[in-house]
């Protein structure tokens, strides 16, 4: 049969239309869905063919459109009928739509809106179609926070909703009970080199539903009982888990997220005196969840949890930064309400663990993409590096997405800029943590990678000999390309938990020559177990990590004995 080819053209073109994202036919008509047009409002362009080229004939719109509607994601015929998906339809907190137009032959004969009962916000659904003459199919790609689902309709004069249906199977089931050694550079499903995993905890067990994933973590050892936990955070709250007998991990129960708060894809804790500060980012009016850890030492069942304290300073925050010696926390890149200093340093005094005070703000202005100060993430401490200039003194150092800012904030009051420094192909200043001795601080760029400006994994070396002049020493480049998040010093050793690639250990013994000698790989298949963070600070020698869709891994070099 023969084929031809021809362009199908239309007076209306403007960037972002996103023109043949659908596509459909009946064999008379054909229908490009162009979702972008009128900034994401949408539509539908129809085209009938002639003898040798399809013609424009009409166009269909939403009978009640609004911006960010997405009329158009979808379409497809059926029994007489168009269906166009409306996934947009409702905001972020909609669920979406699909329209129904009546076709007799190239008429449209008559309209109408087709929703689904019990869809949570964000479903999205109208995001996919699908239709035969007995059945019609409607993906909801938000459904279960992104997860997804498609609610299938029996045709008829009147319409049938069915229950949702969805595949179920997310990651992988809990392993407990002993040693997962690495061997031949495999751990069960995982590549490794010189790292057994001693357990791993599902989301099941954290006591996740469909969809949810993990994000930050952190760990607390209760000083009265020697006890290891690990606090997981998750998209809707934070986990809790005894892993004291590491090939045997207890999941305690959940914190779920402030009432007032949206689920988010950030979530970050630290500790202080026996309690997390726990934060979410895009959120909406989270504030500051403050936990006491104590209550875990008589936990028999799993529990979900109520905060004991709550800061309202502050809505949402990228992240939190204690700085155990002083008693005080730095919510940073705060926003969406309260005093969110620039999205700089948000300083609270929580000596008094349940009864955080406000202490000021330092944000410097010369750095983050706004020009605000905005602070991704970062390390403040009690200086003792080779700058005698500020010994002693409280100094943060910030990754502030375009730069590092060092600020010395001894004085609450009167917090001073020390300098700002950044460096060649800077993408987005992410995080970072000093060396044991305050020397160096390494750095990484959380967009580097994907922009395709560097060779690999790319983790910056700075020298603090000067803190009023800090010095790009070097870089470690890795032989993985995948993007780098969250790092953290222990001795000699760096922990990067470099999403795709999983955890990867490095040597930091010559600092400004680093070199790889150990990884994990959580996340071997497409992706569903990138890690977010690790907590490699356990007395035990364990490493906590998170996986992502995953779970939680718990694993250990090869010469740590627990």
């Amino acid at each position: 049969m023969p084929h031809s080819e021809s362009t199908l053209r239309t007076r209306y073109i403007d960037d972002g239309m996103r023109t043949g994202t659908a596509l459909a036919t009946d064999g008379v008509v054909l229908a490009v869905g162009s979702p972008g047009f009128d900034r994401n409002t949408g539509t539908v362009f129809l085209y009938t063919k002639g003898e040798n080229e399809w013609t424009l004939s009409g166009r269909v719109a939403s009978f009640s459109s609004n911006l960010g509607d997405q009329f158009g994601s979808s379409v497809a015929f059926g029994s007489g009928e168009l269906w166009v998906g409306s996934p947009g339809r409702g905001g972020r907190r909609g669920t979406g739509g699909a329209f129904v137009f009546e076709m007799d032959g190239q008429e449209i004969t008559g309209t109408r809106m087709v929703t689904a009962t019990e869809l949570p916000s964000g479903a999205t659904f109208g995001s996919s179609l699908a239709i035969n003459d007995h059945i019609a199919a409607v993906g909801s790609g938000g459904y279960d926070v992104r997860a997804g689902a498609v609610i299938p309709f029996l045709l008829g004069s009147t319409l049938v909703q069915g229950d949702p249906l969805f595949d179920d199977v997310d990651g992988f089931e809990s392993i407990s009970g002993g040693l997962v050694e690495c061997t031949d550079n495999q751990a069960a499903a995982f590549p490794c080199k010189d790292v057994d995993m001693t357990s791993f905890v599902s989301m099941q067990d954290l006591g996740a539903d469909r969809g949810i994933r993990t994000n930050d973590l952190w760990g607390w050892e209760d000083p009265e009982t020697g006890k290891e936990y690990a606090i997981v955070g998750l998209t809707n709250g934070t986990s809790f888990v005894d892993v004291t007998d590491a090939y045997n991990p207890i999941p305690l129960g959940v914190l779920p997220m402030t009432e007032t708060a949206t689920i988010a894809v950030w979530r970050d804790m630290k500790v202080y005196k026996d309690h997390a500060y726990i934060v979410a980012d895009g959120a909406g009016e989270h504030g500051i969840q403050i936990f006491d850890l104590r209550q875990l030492r008589t936990v028999t069942s799993f529990v979900t949890f109520d905060e004991t304290a709550h800061y309202e300073g502050i809505f949402s925050a990228h992240n939190i930064v204690i700085n155990e010696e002083t008693g005080f926390a730095y919510s940073v890149g705060s926003s969406a309400g309260g005093t969110t200093c620039g999205g700089g340093l948000h300083m609270i005094d929580i000596r008094e663990p349940a009864n955080p005070k406000f202490a000021g703000c330092f944000s410097d202005g010369e750095s983050g993409r706004r020009g605000t100060g905005y602070s991704h993430d970062a390390q403040c401490i009690i200086y003792r590096g080779p700058d005698t200039d500020y010994n002693g003194h409280e100094i943060c150092v910030g990754s502030n997405e375009t730069a590092i800012s060092i600020a010395d904030v001894t004085d609450k009051d009167a917090p001073i800029s020390v300098s700002m420094a950044t460096y060649p192909s800077v993408a987005y200043a992410h995080q970072g943590w000093f060396t044991e001795d305050h020397r160096y601080f390494y750095l990484n760029d959380e967009i580097d990678e994907a922009n395709g400006w560097v060779d690999g994994t790319r983790t910056l070396i700075w020298d603090l000999i000067d803190l009023d002049e800090p010095e790009l020493a070097g870089e470690f480049i890795a032989e993985t390309t995948e993007t780098d998040h969250n790092l953290y010093v222990k001795g000699d050793l760096m922990y990067q938990s470099n999403t795709g690639a999983g955890l990867r250990i490095i040597d930091i013994s010559d600092p400004e020559n680093p070199f790889e000698t150990a990884y994990f790989d959580t996340s071997p298949v497409g992706g569903r177990g990138v890690s977010w963070s690790n907590y490699p600070y356990y007395k035990s020698g364990l490493i906590a990590v998170t996986g992502g869709h995953y779970g939680l891994f718990l694993v250990k070099k090869k010469e740590i004995d627990l």
